[in-house]
């Protein structure tokens, strides 16, 4: 294709107008074909097939074998680019305003911008109450919107170096923002946050001791859901295991065995088992399974992280032994800060619903450590560990945080979207939804304040080994077991059992800070080919894009 083939875009963003061969915009083409050709025109034609010959003795002293490699590489960033402008170019929707709930319009240049989404709130709001007064004469003051520095702003204690941070103001209108993106966040140095590190546990309330069901022979007596692992809980013991009391023994996994990891299935090694029961103030966690992803190395982490905060990864025999096969895993079982914890007797067929296991029964595998930062195995951490939990639970004074979704904020849309994902059976995800429609589940609305979401991000959890935080990852396990492994359906709903009974809460911050303290790697598989045949001998190459 030659340059003078192209066309040019006007201001109106979709008009393509003709050009000639000396770059100005033309005529229609019926027009052109009827002029006779200027020598400058005859002279641009002749230099488009001296390029064309250039071209092709390129192409032929390279070989088509270094052609493809050149294709190889600029493929995978032309997808990754166009991918960007589509995630940008979404239809319009309603979506709930991630500070305080109110339905505005989805513009995903300020999906993760909350300044941009408070201005539009106070915007629309002062719009209703203008129109409302015309339509009705009627003089009744409805109550103003608070201002939007006002709510953008931290609170936090007094003389607290982050006292001051606000978000920065929305970029200006029309400039695209592809896809969400991480926001600022103001952490304290290192130093600092350690020493903010609470030096006794934190209250729990009503709830002071948790201890497990143990069963041998755990027995199915309901035809819905459950496992052995699990233990099968009946209807009317879940229900029981929502009334919260002083003292309570509940299903958390590892009903069997004589202790978590030793003939439980989930089983460790012995020496592993004891490396897990020594205590640790704070631990960081992950999972690999199914040899699903890549291991990512945790970065920007401070020398006393490093001394004092383990960073363990689960992996099941068939992620090890690719890792051997790789010779990236040590004689002591370690790739970079990860220590390899290898799981044996796995007990589910789905890898994805194993990974559940650490993720929401860390405080069962860890039974003397008191904060947790679990991330999945996709992420990579690159702020530290103290760092994170002092922006999101000592300075909060919270003791379980997870990000809400950066989109969606209703269980009913993350249910349709999951189904039209094909994330899982969608059969299995309406018997799901309609049996928490008829406990008493509603769509999220402004009713639910102040509570922003009903839908998490579940790739990372902060939180503080208490009881009533230990009971709200049993029960949510308890969800995953019964019913799909789509974690973000059943959260609300143990949540919301769990909050009309005592008084506690999740912090649920904004995914664009989640985003700055972890980055996604993603895999796009490109298999090129070339003249109808494969231009190289080679398996389908994979690129990796950070974002």
């Amino acid at each position: 294709m030659t340059g003078g083939s192209l066309g040019q875009r006007t201001a109106s963003y979709g008009s393509l107008q003709l050009l000639n061969n000396n770059g100005i915009v033309g005529k229609p083409a019926s027009s052109i074909f009827t002029r006779k050709p200027s020598p400058k025109m005859l002279l641009a034609g002749s230099r488009d097939r001296e390029k064309q010959f250039l071209l092709l003795v390129f192409c032929k002293f390279l070989g088509r074998r270094r052609v493809a490699m050149l294709l190889l590489v600029g493929l995978p960033l032309l997808i990754f680019t166009l991918g960007s402008y589509v995630l940008d170019k979404e239809n319009t929707s309603l979506n709930i305003d991630e500070h305080i709930g109110s339905l505005v319009p989805y513009v995903s240049q300020a999906a993760d911008d909350p300044a941009a989404l408070m201005i539009s709130r106070v915007k629309d709001t002062q719009k209703d109450r203008d129109s409302s007064t015309e339509k009705d004469g009627n003089k009744t003051q409805r109550p103003s919107p608070p201002a939007a520095a006002s709510l953008i702003k931290r609170v936090v204690p007094l003389h607290h170096p982050c006292e001051n941070f606000a978000f920065p103001p929305p970029p200006p209108p029309g400039l695209r923002r592809p896809g969400p993106r991480p926001c600022p966040v103001c952490y304290v140095p290192v130093e600092q946050a350690i020493a903010s590190m609470p030096s006794s546990p934190s209250e729990s309330p009503v709830l002071q001791n948790l201890t497990y069901i143990h069963d041998e022979n755990p027995v199915k007596t309901e035809t819905h859901g459950g496992s052995d692992f699990g233990g099968y809980p009946s209807l009317k013991q879940r229900n029981g295991s929502y009334e919260i009391k002083e003292s309570m023994t509940v299903h958390c996994g590892f009903v069997k065995g004589s202790r978590p990891g030793r003939q439980s299935g989930f089983d460790l090694d012995e020496f592993d088992l004891t490396e897990l029961e020594q205590f640790h103030d704070v631990i960081v966690a992950s999972a690999i399974f199914g040899n699903y992803d890549l291991i990512q190395q945790p970065k920007k982490i401070s020398q006393a992280a490093r001394q004092n905060v383990p960073f363990y990864m689960f992996v099941d025999e068939e992620t090890e032994a690719y890792m051997k096969n790789s010779s990236i895993l040590d004689s002591n079982k370690r790739v970079g800060l990860w220590r390899i914890i290898v799981v044996c007797n796995i007990p589910y067929n789905d890898s994805r619903r194993n990974g559940k296991v650490p993720k929401l029964l860390l405080h069962r595998i860890f039974p003397n450590v008191r904060y947790s930062i679990w991330i999945d195995g996709k992420l990579q951490l690159v702020v530290d560990p103290y760092q994170i939990l002092e922006r999101f639970l000592w300075r909060e004074n919270a003791t379980f945080a997870i990000s809400r979704h950066y989109r969606r904020f209703d269980v009913f849309v993350e249910a349709e979207a999951n189904k039209a994902a094909g994330k899982y059976d969608n059969s299995s995800i309406d018997y799901q939804v309609e049996f928490y429609k008829n406990e008493g589940l509603t769509p999220y609305s402004e009713a639910k304040l102040p509570i922003t979401s009903d839908v998490p991000e579940g790739c990372v959890i902060i939180r503080e080994h208490i009881p009533i935080t230990n009971l709200f990852s049993c029960l949510w396990f308890n969800e995953v077991d019964r019913f799909t492994a789509r974690d973000q359906l059943s959260f609300s709903t143990v949540r919301d059992k769990i909050m009309a009974k005592v008084n506690w809460t999740v912090n649920m911050f904004l995914d664009c800070e989640r985003r700055n303290f972890v980055i996604q790697v993603y895999i796009v598989y490109c298999h090129i080919m070339f003249m109808g045949r494969q231009v190289l001998n080679i398996n389908p190459i994979t690129s990796l894009f950070i974002i």
